[in-house]
């Protein structure tokens, strides 16, 4: 696998990616625009960015962890998911956000992470009529006395 990325900024306002080693292997992402969103309104944050994935590979693309404390927003998707194939000339990358509270984002604001993973390998599934592994006891049984 190769770890070039190619990448194409839709404005020079944001600072540019850089992959920080040591610290942490997320990438943050900024927002290319100034926003206004007042409560329960939905929005879709432009990133300023898109991006020629390695062959294999796709982007997650998660809040930061201060996102919700700094703006208010939450991520609509849980995680984004961007596979290798969203790597056309105007394929900027974007973050889909539902205000909690009233709030602004500026140009430059770090919103939200990424990270580049391998692609999931292919899988076959064998359907059989009883599991091998112990029981645990349901959803959400972890912790329990």
């Amino acid at each position: 696998m190769s770890n070039e990325v190619k990448i194409k900024y839709f404005t020079d306002k944001i600072e540019k990616l850089r992959y920080i080693d040591g610290k942490s292997d997320w990438i943050d992402l900024r927002a290319a625009e100034d926003i206004t969103l007042k409560q329960g309104e939905f929005a879709l944050i432009p990133l300023g960015v898109a991006m020629q994935l390695p062959a294999g590979c796709e982007a997650h693309v998660v809040p930061r962890s201060s996102t919700f404390k700094n703006f208010g927003i939450i991520q609509v998707n849980s995680m984004g998911v961007i596979d290798a194939s969203y790597s056309g000339d105007n394929d900027q990358w974007f973050m889909p956000v539902l205000a909690m509270r009233d709030t602004e984002i500026h140009i430059n604001d770090r919103v939200c992470q990424f990270r580049i993973m391998a692609n999931q390998p292919q899988i076959s599934f064998t359907e059989v009529t009883h599991l091998e592994g112990p029981d645990r006891g349901g959803f959400g049984s972890t912790g329990k006395a």
